[in-house]
C-alpha cells in the first residue's frame, strides 16, 4: 500500500462520525509499562516521515490529548518526576 494511500486511510478513519466520542478505559498495567508507553507515543507524535514509513499526521487537539494523558497516566503511576528527569536526560543527547 502507497504511503498516501495509507495517510488517506488514517486520515479517513479519524474523521468517521463517533470518532469524537468518549471513551473510558479503565487499565491495571505495571509502572514500568506506564513509563514506556508514555516513551513510546511520545516518540510516535516526534516520528518524521522517513521513506516507506510515514508519519501520522496529527492534529493540534489530538496532540494536546495525548499529551494529556501521558502527563496524566505518569502522575497516577507516580512516575512524573522520573518523567521529567529522563526527558532533561534524552534533552542533553
Amino acid at each position: 500500500m502507497s504511503t498516501t494511500s495509507l495517510e488517506t486511510i488514517y486520515e479517513t478513519l479519524l474523521a468517521v462520525p463517533g470518532m469524537h466520542d468518549i471513551v473510558k478505559i479503565d487499565l491495571k498495567i505495571p509502572r514500568k509499562t506506564v513509563l514506556l508507553l508514555t516513551e513510546v507515543i511520545t516518540r510516535g507524535m516526534e516520528q518524521k516521515p522517513e521513506s516507506g514509513n510515514p508519519a501520522i499526521r496529527i492534529s493540534k487537539e489530538s496532540e494536546e490529548e495525548l499529551k494529556t494523558i501521558i502527563s496524566e497516566s505518569l502522575e497516577k503511576a507516580g512516575l512524573t518526576e522520573l518523567g521529567s528527569k529522563l526527558k532533561a536526560l534524552s534533552n542533553q543527547d
